[in-house]
Parts: C-alpha cells; structure tokens; sequence
C-alpha cells in the first residue's frame, strides 16, 4: 500500500498505511486471495473519511473493518453465483418448453396446411386470402367469380376445421 503513503487524509488511514502488511496477512489467512488488494483499497477509502477517533483501538477497528469487507465480498459473490444459477435454470426451462412448443407449433401447421388443402383449393385459395392477405370478402369473390355468400360458406368450413385441429391438440 506504499501507493497511499503521503496522502493519507486521516490519523486512521495513517495507521492503515503503516500496518498494511499485519492488515494483508490477516485477510489472505482469511481466504481472501485474489480480492486482498480489493479490500484493502476500499478500507484506504474508508478510513481516508474517518476524521474522529476510534476507540478503543484504531487497529482493532482496522481489522474489524477488514473482516466486514471481506465478508461483505463473500456475499456478494454468493448472491452473484445464486442468481446466475437461477437464470441459468429458468433459461434452460424456457429454452426446454420453447423447444417443445416450436415442434408442437410446426406439427399444428403441418396439420392445418393438409387439413385445409383436403377442403379444396378454393376453400384454401378462399382462407388464405382472407386470412393471411387481408383481403376483403367481397373482393375475393369477384376475383374467383362466385358469389359473397360462397365466400362466406368457404371461410365457415375452414374456421370448422380449424376448431377441430385446436380441439385434437387439445385433447393430446
């Protein structure tokens, strides 16, 4: 902490600089490895604000306050490491669940596709206009020549076998 020394702003950072070797070994035979530089830095900030005295012994309160950080750190990480296994968990589902959906979703299509080509290629031509297109009904039945009311017929075997394909799904 050689860094700090001639900017200590306080009588405590003062004495965090002189013991900063008592302070690191006291952390690192805590288990604070690779983040001792870490807390020690935040303790220098800390101690920097501190302006009245500490009793009933600013050393005492110096490895307190080590002890404090380097558990603070600890939980942090914990936290840090639980949400990280539940995000991974909650994203392994959705992708599980989207997955099947996605298959499922193809399958109803595949579905749906026969059932609306077995109608008939007005009933479909007639559906796919309306549907996916937006066509009014009226004007798909003077570009096929029929009347409204075939239209309107044509649509109504479809939603029918729509319904039907919704309710065979259902029932698996």
């Amino acid at each position: 902490m050689t860094e700090y020394e001639g900017v200590a702003s306080s009588r405590l950072a003062q004495i965090l600089v002189s013991n900063n070797g008592k302070i690191r070994a006291y952390l690192l035979a805590r288990g604070a490895g690779d983040v001792v530089d870490d807390v020690l830095q935040e303790m220098w900030i800390r101690a920097s604000r501190i302006d009245r005295p500490v009793e009933p012994s600013p050393l005492s309160y110096l490895f307190r306050m080590a002890e404090h950080l380097l558990l603070d750190i600890w939980r942090q990480g914990n936290r840090r490491s639980m949400r990280e296994a539940q995000w991974s968990e909650a994203y392994q589902e959705l992708h599980e669940v989207s997955a099947e959906s996605h298959v499922l979703a193809n399958q109803k299509v595949g579905i749906v596709v026969g059932r609306l080509a077995a109608m008939g290629a007005r009933v479909e031509h007639v559906f796919r206009r309306y549907r996916l297109d937006g066509v009014e009904q009226r004007l798909i039945a003077e570009e096929l020549g029929v009347s409204l009311s075939t239209v309107e017929k044509d649509l109504r075997k479809a939603y029918t076998a729509l319904l039907k394909v919704g309710r065979d799904f259902d029932a698996v």
